[in-house]
């Protein structure tokens, strides 16, 4: 299996020093974030607010906000150890657009973060297909919920077009991810874009990544 494939597991995680620097490191991460972040460049506000779901080690947050510095980044991610990790990251990284990571269950009807405002953008990476389909529908439903008119919700990872999937190691990906855990598995793109029609999100782009990843751009409403 390619290593991009095996590093989009949680376990591919690295912490390097446990004492007073609690970064991790995820090789993925520094692999993908240049090829994200020109996604990014090209289709997001010159300013406004971010929020990552599932933002993992924090490398992705703070590249990103470091890169577009008009924007304000909320990171978020149910796992204590990242939470712990992007703390790390954004203290390192002397960045202030870059705020406190939040503890997000996008499978909750609330996710705390309702009363900041409305968001701008919502980025999740590598995270939908490795969590029960129960967190696709979660994600779509804060998306719609807290995107501005014309906000974007963008969603980056392996992804099956039509029953297919655009090469063979991501479809033994599939099936790994669905040895270790039935709910978990490559999701379509087909199924998402239903999804998201049902609370006002419109697939806009569909964008050929490196290593075989799509990075999907949906838009709320009308601008």
């Amino acid at each position: 299996m390619p290593p991009e494939q095996k590093d989009r597991s949680p376990v591919a995680l690295e912490q390097r020093d446990v004492s007073a620097d609690k970064r991790m490191f995820s090789p993925s991460a520094a692999r993908n974030s240049v090829p994200i972040l020109a996604v990014l460049k090209r289709v997001f506000p010159a300013g406004g607010a971010v929020l990552e779901i599932g933002c993992g080690t924090g490398e992705h947050a703070v590249c990103f906000a470091k890169a577009m510095p008009n924007l304000t980044w909320q990171p978020s991610d149910p796992d204590a150890d990242a939470r712990t990790s992007t703390s790390s990251w954004i203290r390192y990284a002397g960045l202030k657009n870059v705020l406190a990571p939040r503890d997000i269950d996008v499978c909750s009807g609330q996710w705390g973060v309702e009363q900041a405002g409305h968001f701008d953008a919502i980025v999740s990476i590598n995270m939908i297909h490795i969590a029960p389909w129960a967190a696709s529908l979660g994600l779509f439903a804060g998306a719609g919920r807290l995107l501005h008119a014309g906000g974007l919700l963008l969603l980056y990872g392996p992804f099956m077009c039509k029953g297919a999937h655009n090469a063979p190691s991501n479809a033994a990906f599939d099936a790994a991810l669905k040895e270790r855990n039935p709910s978990w598995g490559v999701r379509d793109i087909a199924d998402l874009e239903q999804v998201g029609e049902a609370v006002g999100l419109t697939l806009r782009e569909t964008i050929e990544m490196p290593t075989n990843n799509r990075l999907l751009v949906f838009a709320s409403g009308s601008a």
